[in-house]
C-alpha cells in the first residue's frame, strides 16, 4: 500500500538527512524523513555520537537558510585559528608549529563546532515546528522501485511512500545506492579514530589543534566549557592494530599514553567521556545520481576527519541539489544530471586532497617524518600559499 504521496523522501537520519529535510522543506517542498534507529541525543547514553562537526562558513549561510542556525549558535564554539603541529622528532614533542588564523582571510571564524549528538537533537526539534515535514524514527527503506515520474520507497514496516525525489543520505553502505545498482571506489587505510572529549588546564582560546606524529592527526577541537574546566573533543586516528592496544589499556595508562600523544599542548588532558571508534576510509561513488534519487553525505563520498571536510562536502550536495531543483524539474533527469556534474568533479578533488594528507600524517619512519616536516614547514611558511589553503579549505575557491 501507499502510504503517503510527497516531493521528497529522505532515506537516512543522520545529521545529513535531517539537514536535507530541513532544508527542501524549508523550501516549501512535502518532505518525509526515515531512519532505522531512533536518534541518540544525550551525550551519555549508549550509542551517543561523540564526534564533532565544525560548520565552515558556506555550510552556515545553508543551515541560515533552512532556518536550523538559530537553534545552533547557542551552543557553537567558534574556531579563529586551525594550528598545525608536527611532533615528529625523536622526543613526542612539538618542533614546527603553524597557525592559519581566519582574520588573514575573513571577518568571520573559519566555522563553528558542535557535538553530533546535539546536532540531532535540536535538528529533530527543528523539523517537528515544519509542517510540511515529517520525520519517522525506528523505520528504514529497504526497497525501490523508480520509474521516468516518480520513486516508489518501500519501508520497512511494509508501506510504501511516492515521491518525485528520494534523497540517499543513509551512509557509506548506502541500501538505496545499492538498489540503484551504483557502485564504489573505497580506499582503506588500515585505520580506526577513537572519538572522545577531555577537559585541560589551558583554554583553547577557540584555537583547533591538529598534532602530526604517526598513525594519523591527534586533533583537539574546541568545545564550551565542562563542569567549569576548558573541553575540547579529540579524534585521534590510529592503526587498527594500535587503537585495538589503547582500547585495552586501563584508564590510567590510556591517559598517560593520551598525554604523550597530544605532547601535552593544553596542558594534561582529562577523559571527559566514554571512547567510541570509526574505521577510516576514503570512498566515492561512481555517480552521485540514479532514475529520481540523489546521493548525498556518506551514501556518496567518505573522506578521513581531516580539515573538517566530511559534512561540510555533504551540506555543499545539499545546497547544490536545490539549487538545480525547482517545483517543476524536481528529480527529472536533467537536474539530477546537473547535480552530479557540479559535485562530482569538486568532490574527487578534495577526496585526493584529504587522502594526500593522511597519508603524509601516517608515516612512521623518523627520515619520513623529518622530511614531513620540512616540506610542510617550507608550504606553510608562504603567506599566499597559506591563504590559498584556508579559501580552499573553507570552500571559498573551488579545488
Amino acid at each position: 500500500m501507499v502510504r503517503e504521496t510527497v516531493d521528497v523522501v529522505v532515506s537516512g537520519g543522520g545529521v545529513a538527512g535531517l539537514a536535507a529535510a530541513a532544508v527542501f522543506g524549508t523550501a516549501g517542498y512535502s518532505v518525509v524523513c526515515v531512519d532505522p534507529a531512533p536518534p541518540v541525543t544525550d551525550r551519555q547514553a549508549d550509542g551517543a555520537d561523540l564526534r564533532t562537526t565544525a560548520f565552515l562558513q558556506p555550510s552556515v549561510q545553508i543551515l541560515k537558510d533552512a532556518g536550523l542556525w538559530d537553534r545552533l549558535s547557542p551552543f557553537a564554539t567558534p574556531l579563529q585559528v586551525m594550528r598545525i603541529v608536527d611532533a615528529g622528532g625523536v622526543v613526542p614533542e612539538p618542533r614546527v608549529t603553524h597557525d592559519f588564523d581566519a582574520a588573514d582571510i575573513s571577518d568571520q571564524p573559519f566555522g563553528w563546532n558542535l557535538p553530533n549528538w546535539l546536532l540531532r537533537r535540536e535538528m529533530v526539534a527543528h523539523l517537528r515546528t515544519l509542517p510540511n515535514v515529517g520525520f519517522h524514527a525506528g523505520v528504514g527503506t529497504v526497497r525501490l522501485t523508480t520509474r521516468q515520474s516518480e520513486a516508489l520507497v518501500t519501508l520497512t514496516d511494509g508501506a510504501t511512500l511516492r515521491a518525485r525525489l528520494l534523497i540517499a543520505a543513509d551512509g557509506r553502505a548506502s541500501p538505496m545506492r545499492q538498489a540503484l545498482g551504483i557502485d564504489v571506489k573505497t580506499t582503506r587505510y588500515g585505520q580506526k579514530a577513537l572519538a572522545f572529549a577531555v577537559t585541560h588546564p589551558r583554554p583553547h582560546n577557540n584555537v583547533s589543534t591538529e598534532v602530526h606524529r604517526s598513525g594519523g592527526p591527534f586533533t583537539l577541537v574546541p568545545l564550551p566549557d565542562h563542569e567549569g574546566q576548558p573541553c575540547s573533543a579529540v579524534v585521534w586516528m590510529e592503526t587498527g592494530q594500535e587503537v585495538a592496544r589503547l582500547l585495552a589499556l586501563p584508564t590510567e595508562v590510556f591517559t598517560a599514553e593520551m598525554n604523550t600523544r597530544s605532547c601535552q599542548v593544553l596542558g594534561p588532558l582529562t577523559l571527559a567521556s566514554k571512547l567510541t571508534t570509526w574505521p577510516i576510509i576514503s570512498q566515492i561513488a561512481d555517480q552521485f545520481y540514479g532514475e529520481r534519487t540523489a546521493l548525498v553525505a556518506e551514501a556518496a563520498h567518505v573522506v578521513p576527519p581531516i580539515g573538517a571536510q566530511g559534512l561540510n562536502m555533504s551540506l555543499g550536495d545539499i545546497g547544490t541539489l536545490l539549487a538545480v531543483s525547482t517545483p517543476e524539474t524536481l528529480g527529472d533527469a536533467d537536474s539530477l544530471r546537473a547535480y552530479h556534474r557540479r559535485r562530482w568533479p569538486e568532490v574527487r578533488a578534495r577526496i585526493a586532497g584529504v587522502d594526500l594528507l593522511n597519508r603524509a600524517s601516517m608515516v612512521g619512519g623518523q627520515a619520513l617524518r623529518d622530511a614531513r616536516a620540512t616540506a610542510l614547514n617550507a608550504l606553510y611558511s608562504a603567506a599566499p600559499v597559506r591563504k590559498t589553503l584556508m579559501q580552499l579549505g573553507m570552500g571559498m575557491r573551488r579545488a
